[in-house]
């Protein structure tokens, strides 16, 4: 992923979520995915995708039984 890509998606969540505490950690290689946070608190990750000449980003939040009950 480019760092113009991580930029527009960090913008693109901040606006979509209503939030400026989201952020987007640059992958460390070019096939892994960018580390989403909000504040201080790990939320997912978002991989790009490149199929059929399309690009595409498909954000995965994994959710445990324990954060279900805070």
């Amino acid at each position: 992923m480019q760092v113009q890509e991580v930029q527009s998606l960090q913008n693109y969540l901040r606006k979509l979520f209503m939030t400026d505490k989201i952020i987007l950690t640059f992958p460390k290689d070019a096939d892994s995915p960018a580390e989403v946070s909000i504040g201080q608190e790990f939320i997912g990750v978002i991989y790009r995708n490149f199929e059929e000449g399309e690009i595409s980003y498909d954000f995965n939040m994994a959710i445990l039984p324990e954060d279900l009950q805070e």
